[in-house]
């Protein structure tokens, strides 16, 4: 036969992103918060697609760390334990070293230029939600200015567990975050401009100490 051996066309894949995407974008606005679950049936039926896609879906965003599954409770969007926010924590750390000094070293002006803009437009969130979306944007300039595609492919694995992350810390608490995390984004930019590596990575790894005390208090 002609098409004998040919590659079917990969529709329904497509279809498994999209709907994975669309999730994705209901965590991150809040709409299902860390531990609720994910039932096919339901996400099927406010899709307007069949169950497989769906439970393609979730297989994917649980691959990110966003959803986890077990065998008597189904899918439920990751709740962070302790030791998760300390592993996190640490890698994130790491990663974010060897972005700033590469930043430091390798970035150019116009990289500069566009992590400064990202700070820049953490002025406009309106809520909580849309300041972290802003905030991983910071970060992802951070890392594409970096000029290494291994550290920035190892940032985009933990990309949406960081995200998850940054989610619940302000569930804890919204005190100041609206007011303060841009200017504290504005000052990360501003020593990164200086190319002062030292004084960059101060300000990094205080700017991340500040979620992570806060999460390891509340998940002990």
């Amino acid at each position: 036969m002609a098409n004998e051996g040919r590659v079917a066309p990969a529709r329904r894949r497509g279809l498994a992103d999209e709907v994975a995407d669309r999730i994705r974008d209901a965590i991150f606005s809040g709409a299902y918060a860390p531990g609720a679950q994910l039932r096919e049936v339901e996400l099927s039926e406010a899709l307007d697609v069949s169950r497989g896609p769906v439970r393609e879906a979730l297989l994917r965003l649980e691959g990110e760390g966003l959803v986890r599954s077990a065998w008597h409770r189904g899918a439920t969007v990751t709740a962070l334990s302790a030791e998760d926010v300390a592993e996190l924590d640490s890698l994130r750390g790491a990663l974010e070293r060897l972005a700033v000094e590469r930043v430091v070293a390798e970035a150019t002006d116009e990289d500069l230029a566009l992590i400064e803009k990202a700070a820049e437009l953490m002025g406009r969130a309106e809520d909580e939600y849309a300041m972290v979306q802003y905030d991983i944007a910071f970060h992802d300039a951070v890392y594409a200015a970096a000029r290494h595609r291994r550290l920035e492919e190892a940032w985009r694995a933990i990309r949406s567990q960081v995200h998850l992350f940054l989610l619940t810390r302000v569930a804890l608490s919204t005190d100041g975050y609206l007011a303060e995390i841009p200017d504290e984004h504005r000052e990360l930019a501003a020593a990164l401009r200086t190319r002062d590596a030292g004084g960059a990575l101060e300000l990094f790894a205080a700017h991340r100490h500040q979620a992570f005390v806060l999460l390891s208090d509340a998940t002990e």
